[in-house]
C-alpha cells in the first residue's frame, strides 16, 4: 500500500536543510519527489558534517525516496525543464532568496499561469514581504530573532544554540503544513493553488508560546533560565550521585504530591501553600533544592526507578549512544536499518509520524548526484536524442 501522499507530485528547488527536509517529510509518506541539483557540485549538503567514503551522511538521510535531476537553471533549456516538471507537479518547495526564481524566470507569477492547480512553498529568512525580504537568512538567525536563542542557556551565560538547526526544521515542518493546507483546498475543488509563505524567523517565534502578551501587558522579559521553566514548578533538570542527570517534571498538583513523597519531604507535599501551581513557583528554588537533595544521594537508575513507581514523568538525558541503545527506540522503529552505496550497514531514524493504514517508508536513501535525470526527462517525454543533446550543451548532467 502507498502512502497518503502516493500520486502527489512533489519539485524540490532547494539546497541544505530547509526545503530539502519539508520535500523528504512528504517523500516518506508517499510523495514523487524530484530534487534539482545544480550540475557537478549538486547540494552542499552533500558534503556537510561527517562523510562516508566522500558522500555526507545526513545527505543519506536529508534526501531518502528523492530523485536527483541535474539542471542548469542559467540554461534556457535548462529552465524549460523546470517549467515541465511544474507543469505536472502538485506542489514546488524552494528556499531561495527571495526574487531568486523571478531572475530565472520561473516565478510564481510564471508557474502558477502554467499550472493552476500548484502549490508553491517558498522557504526563506524573512518572507516574501517586508523590509527584511531582501536579506539572506539561515536557520542560526531565525533562532536569533524569533526568540528562542535569548532563552536558551544559562541564567548567567550567553544565549546558546540548542544543538541542532532547529530554525530550518521548523521552516519545513512550517512549509510541509502549508503544503497540506493548500493541497486539501485544491483537491476538494475550493480554489486554485496558492504560495505558502514560510519565514525562518516567523516560524521560530510561532513557537514562543506566550512571551508576546506576558510583555505587552506586564512589562515582563523571559529570560534563561538553564533546565528551569520558569513559573512552573518543580521542573528541572537535577543531579544524580554517578554523575549524571535527570529532568524531572512534577508541576501539576497530584503529582508534586506524589513527588514530595517519593523524596521524603510529606511535610511539603501537605504545605497548603505549595497546593497549587501559583504557589509553588514563589518558592521553586527551595523546591529545586530539596528534589537536588534526594536525587545526588541516589544513583540515575534508581532514581528513574522510583519516580516511575510513583508515576511521577522523569528521563535521563540522552546522548545519541543512549538513543540508539534504547529498547523504546527499537521497539518503535526509530532506528531503521539502511544500506549505503558500496555496502556499508548503518541506522539511520525512523519515520514521524506514526500512521496506522498508510505508513512512511524508506524506499531508497539520498540518490547519487542526477541519478535520476535520464528517466524523468523521459517520463516528461523528451526522446533519447533529444536528452543527450541537453547533456552535451550542460543544461543537465
Amino acid at each position: 500500500m502507498g502512502g497518503p501522499l502516493q500520486g502527489i507530485r512533489v519539485v524540490e528547488i532547494g539546497t541544505l536543510i530547509a526545503a530539502p527536509f519539508a520535500a523528504r517529510l512528504m517523500a516518506e509518506f508517499g510523495a514523487d519527489v524530484v530534487k534539482i541539483e545544480a550540475p557537478q557540485t549538486g547540494d552542499p549538503l552533500r558534503k556537510w558534517r561527517k562523510l562516508h567514503e566522500g558522500t555526507s551522511l545526513w545527505w543519506y538521510l536529508q534526501s531518502r525516496n528523492k530523485k536527483s535531476v541535474c539542471v542548469n537553471l542559467k540554461s534556457p533549456d535548462g529552465v524549460e525543464i523546470v517549467k515541465r516538471l511544474a507543469a505536472e507537479a502538485d506542489v514546488v518547495i524552494e528556499n531561495l532568496r527571495p526574487g531568486a526564481l523571478e531572475k530565472l524566470g520561473i516565478g510564481w507569477d510564471v508557474l502558477h499561469a502554467i499550472n493552476p492547480k500548484l502549490t508553491m512553498v517558498r522557504i526563506s529568512g524573512y518572507g516574501q514581504s517586508g523590509p527584511y525580504r531582501d536579506r539572506p537568512g539561515f536557520g542560526a538567525i531565525g533562532e536569533a530573532m524569533g526568540g528562542i536563542r535569548y532563552t536558551t542557556g544559562e541564567v548567567d551565560g550567553a544565549p546558546a544554540r540548542v544543538g541542532v538547526s532547529l530554525g530550518d526544521s521548523l521552516a519545513s515542518l512550517h512549509g510541509v503544513i502549508g503544503a497540506l493546507m493548500s493541497l486539501l483546498r485544491v483537491k476538494t475543488g475550493q480554489g486554485e493553488g496558492q504560495v505558502v509563505d514560510v519565514s525562518l524567523v516567523e516560524s521560530v517565534f510561532n513557537l514562543m508560546e506566550s512571551l508576546v502578551p506576558e510583555y505587552d501587558l506586564l512589562g515582563h522579559v523571559r529570560e534563561r533560565s538553564g533546565g528551569a521553566l520558569p513559573g512552573i514548578a518543580p521542573s528541572n533538570t537535577y543531579p544524580t550521585e554517578d554523575n549524571g542527570y535527570v529532568v524531572i517534571a512534577g508541576n501539576s498538583d497530584p503529582i508534586f504530591r506524589r513527588l514530595m513523597q517519593v523524596i521524603g519531604r510529606p511535610d511539603l507535599a501537605d504545605d497548603p501553600a505549595l497546593a497549587h501551581n501559583d504557589g509553588r513557583a514563589q518558592h521553586c528554588a527551595m523546591l529545586d533544592d530539596a528534589i537536588a537533595a534526594w536525587t545526588s544521594h541516589h544513583c540515575t537508575d534508581d532514581v528513574l526507578a522510583a519516580l516511575e513507581r510513583a508515576e511521577v514523568p522523569a528521563g535521563r538525558i540522552y546522548s545519541v549512544a543512549d538513543i540508539v541503545a534504547d529498547p523504546h527506540y527499537q521497539a518503535r522503529d526509530m532506528l531503521l536499518q539502511a544500506q549505503l552505496p558500496g555496502g556499508a550497514s548503518v541506522k539511520m531514524p525512523g519515520i514521524v509520524p506514526k500512521l496506522s493504514d498508510t505508513p512512511g517508508e524508506v524506499r531508497w536513501q539520498g540518490p547519487a548526484l542526477g541519478e535520476h535525470t535520464g528517466s524523468v526527462l523521459s517520463e516528461l517525454g523528451f526522446a533519447s536524442e533529444e536528452i543527450e543533446r541537453l547533456r552535451r550543451e550542460g543544461a543537465v548532467q
